[in-house]
């Protein structure tokens, strides 16, 4: 899954970014859709049902000094949502997980980002099914490999996060299938001039 919910997990890394950084103002930037992935993964007995979902739209603007002004919006098509097991890909879309018929879209929005040693902790909303919910990101920001130790114009941001499927009525085959979503993104992202 070319995650945009990803982005979001941008903006908290400001512990693996240089001191400078620190001066900047807000900065756009661009999802790499073909350098990113939305990944997920979810126990079915003894096994793992693992796949991906693509990214249709994704905002992020990142404010190294002051983390009120970050905001990361990102859109996810459930529709086109992969499994490892082409049952479970039919299932997935169906009308007991994602319903991708009558809800094509999983969006996530920022609400606060929290540092941590290591990154950032990102809250915000997030909606499946047509239902939101409080959600949380964990996210690591690293400069793209080869990129100068000053420059963040290009960016990969690492992000973890658990759904509870069932938070958002997404029940089907639960006596075979965890209701624990986890989510392993990695987005890159480019600089804008907006």
């Amino acid at each position: 899954m070319r995650l945009i919910a990803a982005l979001t997990i941008l903006i908290c890394g400001l512990g693996t970014l240089p001191a400078a950084a620190t001066s900047a103002t807000a900065r756009h930037y661009a999802l790499q859709t073909e350098a990113s992935l939305v990944g997920y993964e979810t126990d079915f007995g003894p096994d793992k049902i693992t796949g991906t979902m693509p990214v249709t739209q994704a905002d992020l603007t990142l404010d190294f000094h002051t983390l009120a002004n970050c905001h990361v919006a990102v859109t996810l098509d459930a529709s086109k949502a992969t499994a490892s097991f082409p049952f479970a890909a039919q299932a997935l879309r169906g009308p007991l997980v994602l319903d991708a018929a009558d809800h094509p879209q999983i969006t996530f929005v920022s609400t606060a980002i929290h540092p941590t040693d290591t990154g950032a902790i990102i809250d915000g909303d997030l909606t499946i099914r047509g239902v939101t919910q409080p959600f949380t990101l964990v996210a690591t920001l690293y400069r793209q490999h080869g990129t100068a130790t000053d420059d963040l114009t290009h960016l990969e941001i690492h992000l973890t996060g658990i759904v509870h499927r069932s938070a958002f009525g997404a029940t089907g085959w639960a006596e075979m299938v965890g209701d624990d979503v986890r989510l392993n993104i990695v987005a890159r992202v480019a600089q804008t001039g907006a």
